[in-house]
């Protein structure tokens, strides 16, 4: 079964634009880690939460997420970027039914 990583967040209030741009170009390049199709990043056009910006990204099979899970450029941009600018975030991990 295929899986779907994805996330939604808030970067925190003392985060520049250059900040931001910087954490979407780093972003970006986990598509190139073997496994990843069908990024998207994205801009949060609800009101019905609280969050600002998205992404996504789907991955064959569990195990395939797993290698991407554990992978050294996923854990530098998590390091570098997704912890010390994101302050509020939530992640689901979903397997297609249909």
């Amino acid at each position: 079964m295929s899986i779907r990583h994805a996330g939604i967040f808030n970067f925190k209030a003392t985060v520049s634009a250059s900040q931001k741009h910087a954490f979407f170009v780093a972003l970006k390049t986990l598509e190139e880690i073997n496994g990843v199709e069908n990024m998207e990043v994205s801009r949060q056009t609800s009101s019905k939460n609280k969050f600002k910006y998205g992404f996504s990204m789907d991955f064959a099979n569990n195990d395939v997420y797993k290698a991407y899970s554990i992978h050294p450029q996923h854990d530098a941009f998590v390091k570098d970027y997704f912890i010390p600018l994101v302050e509020d975030f939530m992640e689901i991990d979903t397997e297609k039914l249909m």
